[in-house]
């Protein structure tokens, strides 16, 4: 398939010459670095990545496409979704933009419309539009308020074997803590992730059982060989900060599980004591912290009249800072959380870019949307380049970050397996049939 900028090689081996890759996500290849960019040659046969080469030592001979400096990236992680939501916008809009508007219709809209034909429907033009943009591995939140679970995750499991070879996915059961103290209700909700391979997660808030719900929900997990992942203190109120007592749990009863927590507002919103008491705390637990710039900027701090004061994201660069594993994801789409937003990678690293400053140096800032996701993520072999992984990588015009973050990067090539995809975008129309107004 031709693009605006090159056409690829139609050969089994051929070259890519003359690419700039992002160094943190190449393997088995050190070159020159300048603002963490390399220039290199890399080899594809039979869809892999066969070797990674010095700029310009690929023999004159072998098939190949020179890139002039073009930006390489390996295939995308999107760690943080929530595709049974998506997309629902135009049906159930967010009428003031703040959180509780999207709590009561979200939960309006999943009462009257989530059976398995709409959700299944939303999902599948999620996954067709993050596949274009050329994201590999997603993790989604799964709204698991009975009976929604006994849908959702059957129908999640459905989509996952069809997208296995295009989209490897992973869901997290999303549940109201309190309910964990009902023992049916979580007894259900555990046995049906654990049936269907998830996570069990929730959102935290003020709650007077707080430690007693942390304690069940971390020896259930443990139990049943599951791996937690929360919403954690997605508000600006500074009395709100859960994010402690979650690696008090994780420490105090040894759980040796995967825990990630999502948001963390508001310990942007503490004091410098207390951020660096429980940066420390979530460093020694060994949690890892994925920040959703984005969503975060568009719900907090909104109030009518008003402009924000603040940014409403996370304390990025002290929990980086503090050796902590650190990520940035899309979090919604399209719905009463967030208005805006289609699966994009190179958006969210765009944005969180500007939103959270990671620039200045940004030598290493290509990692929080593949290396450091996939490995939280458990999935070490997507992310990167190297010698041996599949040749899934998204070629760019752009030649330097100035170039890559200042254009939405709309003639990318998406590259799977050694082959250039359909990168056509799904067509809004598609979702019509579903989307009928109230």
């Amino acid at each position: 398939m031709t693009n605006a900028f090159m056409a690829l090689p139609q050969a089994d081996r051929f070259a890519l010459r003359n690419a700039t890759l992002p160094s943190v996500t190449v393997e088995g290849f050190q070159g020159k670095a300048k603002d963490g960019l390399v220039c290199a040659d890399i080899v594809i046969a039979d869809g892999k990545i066969e070797v990674v080469l010095p700029a310009g030592d690929t023999p004159s001979d072998m098939p190949q496409a020179d890139l002039r400096g073009g930006m390489v990236f390996p295939c995308f992680v999107d760690m943080h979704t929530h595709l049974d939501k998506g997309h629902v916008w135009d049906r159930r809009p967010n009428p003031d933009g703040t959180f509780m508007g999207a709590l009561d219709n979200v939960r309006a809209d999943r009462v009257v419309h989530w059976s398995h034909d709409d959700i299944r429907a939303r999902m599948e033009f999620s996954l067709k539009a993050a596949y274009s943009h050329g994201t590999k591995l997603i993790r989604t939140h799964l709204d698991s308020i009975p009976p929604q679970t006994d849908i959702s995750f059957p129908l999640f499991a459905e989509v996952r074997q069809e997208w296995k070879d295009r989209i490897a996915l992973q869901a997290v059961a999303l549940l109201p803590l309190e309910s964990v103290l009902d023992k049916p209700v979580f007894d259900g909700v555990v046995a049906t992730t654990r049936k269907y391979g998830g996570l069990l997660g929730g959102a935290t808030r003020l709650l007077p059982d707080f430690d007693k719900i942390l304690d069940i929900l971390f020896r259930s997990a443990a139990d049943n060989g599951l791996d937690i992942d929360l919403h954690v203190d997605e508000t600006e109120d500074r009395e709100v900060l859960t994010l402690e007592g979650i690696a008090d749990a994780k420490l105090r009863l040894g759980f040796e599980g995967s825990v990630v927590v999502g948001h963390c507002c508001s310990l942007a919103r503490q004091d410098d004591d207390t951020v660096k008491r429980v940066i420390d705390k979530v460093a020694k637990a060994n949690i890892s912290v994925v920040s959703l710039p984005m969503c975060n900027m568009y719900l907090q701090d909104r109030h009518a009249g008003r402009t924000p004061r603040w940014r409403g994201t996370t304390l990025f660069k002290e929990l980086a800072s503090a050796g902590v594993a650190i990520a940035v994801a899309s979090d919604n789409t399209r719905d009463p959380f967030y208005a805006y937003g289609d699966l994009d990678c190179v958006e969210v690293l765009r944005e969180a870019v500007r939103i959270l400053h990671l620039d200045h140096p940004i030598d290493g800032v290509a990692r929080v949307v593949t290396t450091t996701p996939a490995d939280i993520l458990g999935r070490r072999d997507v992310g990167r380049i190297g010698a041996g992984l599949p040749a899934d990588l998204v070629l760019f015009t752009a030649r330097r970050w100035s170039e890559f973050l200042s254009r939405p990067q709309g003639d990318r090539i998406v590259m799977r397996n050694g082959k250039s995809i359909d990168s056509r975008l799904p067509d809004y129309r598609d979702l019509d049939p579903i989307l009928m107004k109230e």
